[in-house]
């Protein structure tokens, strides 16, 4: 029986921090989806298909990543999907307290599927979409921070 993950987020821009994760999760499950959430309240820097083309080029040599967007409800989607788990990353302990209200309201919603928290590797810690967009932004240096096709896509957004 093959074992499914559902790693959601927003991915404005993705960052290595991402990657790291989604790597980290495939020893973990048979197969991961990479799930973009659409948010009318959020505006992104980028529009949900460019994400999605960003997220397929930079899983395209990993056939057990799906990249997919959903604008509903994580549970209901993860229901459809027959998950095993929803996979969240943490970067420090600010994170842990909204992330632990999601998850307890996920298992309400979805009691069979457990919510996995995975720690970023310490070299991503201090990464956050926010950020990067604000380097991006100033024309700083991304490199060893968000794959270099992103960086690429960052520059070209930000040219001035």
């Amino acid at each position: 029986m093959s074992t499914l993950a559902i790693y959601p987020g927003s991915f404005d821009p993705v960052t290595l921090g991402h990657v790291d994760i989604v790597e980290r999760s495939l020893g973990l499950f048979d197969e991961v989806i990479v799930l973009i959430a659409e948010s009318s309240q959020k505006k992104g820097l980028f529009s949900i298909s460019e994400k999605k083309e960003h997220l397929q080029d930079v899983f395209k040599h990993e056939k057990r990543v799906i990249i997919d967007v959903w604008p509903g409800l994580l549970m209901e989607y993860a229901g459809k999907k027959k998950a095993n788990a929803i996979v969240r990353g943490l970067r420090a302990v600010s994170d842990f307290e909204y992330e632990f209200q999601m998850a307890a309201m996920n298992k309400r919603l979805r009691p069979s599927i457990d919510t996995i928290f995975m720690m970023t590797s310490e070299k991503y810690y201090f990464v956050s979409s926010h950020l990067v967009r604000e380097i991006a932004s100033l024309g700083g240096a991304l490199t060893d921070i968000v794959p270099p096709v992103i960086e690429k896509r960052l520059k070209e957004k930000f040219k001035k």
